[in-house]
């Protein structure tokens, strides 16, 4: 018999100091969350018509330029709408079927009085409204990674196309959704005259106001003026069709230039590199501008072919380490705009820390004085076993690398009733049993064994409920459940083995007890 309770009373000790060892110090273990830590709570919206726009948009180049190649005629080829693009003026429509027959595949035709209207199918709008904000999540996910922020949450959000990124114990919040929302959208495309033009109208002035359908005019900056500014920005005339695009980088990483300033350096994919380096092979002579979400980085004559390297110079070194990670992490595939914003500072995450601890000290206190005095000395034993289920319960979190939050802290007291429950459950079983004039050891082994499945029951009916919860529910309500379900689990170990434990070593030393302090 005394083999057995040290054995159970070893296995007691040794789960007790694996999880204080899990979770001290716990300034240094716990992962504590936005609400207690500080930080910035955000909201964003994923501009979904922008990934439209980008494959109507593309699609229309492509068209214009297969008409262009095969000699067809049109007088106007225009994007209308984020989904939609019109040809006028064909003269020849077996020859546009032929030209659109894979646009077709994406957009429906519709043709009425010679204009050719293209409208992207509803089933593939969709598709792509839902590829975007999944696409927007994973890349944002990444960029927060990048900045090193931890345990930070980037989840969908109540709308189809919204996020929600929190960031526990970021300071520099500008700096964080400057790197979340940058589109990160490199081109390489052709600059139709090398030389920048002060104004927009001045650029304009040289095609004498009328732009031709395949020219934009970008902003960009002199070189040599540093961060971008109005005093530093001048315009471009460039081509609207890119030859490669970020999406088809295989690298980025920083570096310096010839003049030891601050660059990008890059890689293409080998597709990406042989289709760039016939291109440049091509335009010997001809200005190359590098763009970067619609502004124009740096202008250099193609000398000579290039494959798979470039670099993008003229930022400053902050600017080089955020375009770092915005290129590596991929391109966003539509803009973003902020819904929300929330900052938590940490003085008033170290005061729900305080009030949280406050609150589960009043709890245990009040729960450890109802027990001794309603159950007498055997109340000592429920103490033990709910104060090791709090143990336990940290050292799961800590080794789990589960957050703490203030949704958490109430399931951590919820856990306290919990266990009070389970040994109020054993205890009164205890007492019947005694009433029936058995022996003290017969009663505990009685009460325990005809309980156990009553606590299965409960503890079981609770994690279900606590599944649908971390299934179903937000970052606080998954912090709650997170908190409920690991202490559902220890309270099981602790209510049973633990409390029939310390039972079992009192009544070793005592063999002819008739009845206890119960």
């Amino acid at each position: 018999m005394m083999k057995n309770v040290r054995l159970r009373l070893s296995l007691t000790v040794l789960v007790i100091g694996l999880a204080v060892w899990a979770f001290y110090p716990p300034s240094q273990k716990i992962n504590l969350g936005l609400d207690l830590k500080g930080g910035v709570h955000l909201v964003l919206r994923v501009q979904t018509d922008d990934a439209l726009r980008s494959e109507t948009a593309i699609t229309a180049e492509r068209v214009r330029d297969t008409l262009t190649r095969n000699a067809v005629s049109f007088t106007k080829l225009d994007v209308t709408g984020p989904d939609e693009f019109r040809i006028e003026g064909v003269t020849d429509d077996a020859a546009l079927r032929d030209a659109t027959a894979d646009a077709e595949s994406t957009f429906n035709r519709d043709s009425r009085g010679g204009v050719h209207t293209f409208k992207i199918k509803p089933n593939i709008a969709n598709q792509l409204r839902d590829e975007a904000v999944t696409q927007a999540l994973q890349t944002i996910e990444r960029r927060v990674n990048e900045l090193g922020v931890a345990e930070p949450i980037v989840a969908r959000y109540s709308g189809r196309d919204q996020i929600l990124v929190q960031l526990p114990g970021v300071s520099d919040v500008q700096r964080a959704k400057q790197v979340i929302r940058a589109t990160a959208q490199l081109q390489f495309r052709l600059v139709d005259n090398p030389t920048p033009f002060p104004t927009r109208e001045e650029a304009l002035r040289a095609f004498n106001n009328v732009l031709p359908t395949d020219v934009e005019i970008l902003p960009g900056r002199l070189e040599g003026s540093g961060t971008a500014g109005t005093a530093g920005t001048v315009y471009y005339a460039v081509k609207k069709t890119s030859v490669v695009t970020g999406s088809e980088l295989r690298s980025a990483q920083q570096g310096l230039d010839q003049f030891n300033r601050p660059a990008v350096m890059f890689t293409l994919k080998q597709d990406a590199a042989q289709r760039f380096g016939n291109f440049t092979q091509s335009n010997i002579g001809k200005p190359l501008g590098v763009i970067l979400d619609n502004r124009v980085m740096s202008v250099a004559t193609i000398q000579d072919r290039i494959t798979d390297n470039g670099q993008i110079n003229g930022i400053s070194r902050e600017e080089m380490q955020d375009l770092v990670i915005t290129l590596k992490s991929g391109a966003l595939p539509a803009s973003l705009t902020y819904e929300e914003e929330r900052t938590v500072g940490p003085s008033l995450g170290a005061e729900s820390i305080r009030a949280g601890v406050i609150a589960s000290l009043g709890g245990l206190a009040m729960v450890v004085l109802f027990m001794l005095v309603y159950y007498k000395l055997t109340g000592l034993n429920a103490v033990i076993s709910i104060v090791v289920n709090l143990v336990i319960l940290l050292g799961f979190m800590a080794y789990l690398g589960a957050t703490m939050t203030l949704p958490g802290i109430a399931g951590f007291i919820l856990t306290i009733g919990m266990g009070v429950d389970s040994n109020v459950l054993i205890f009164e079983r205890i007492k019947e049993e005694l009433r029936t004039a058995k022996g003290a050891r017969a009663a505990v082994n009685a009460g325990f064994d005809r309980v156990w499945w009553t606590i299965v029951d409960t503890h079981v009916s609770s994690l279900i409920a606590a599944a649908f919860l971390f299934q179903f529910g937000t970052g606080p309500i998954r912090g709650f459940a997170t908190t409920l379900t690991i202490g559902l689990i220890s309270n099981v170990f602790t209510a049973v083995f633990v409390s029939r434990t310390v039972f079992e070593l009192v009544l070793s030393r005592r063999r002819q007890l008739q009845t206890i302090s119960i």
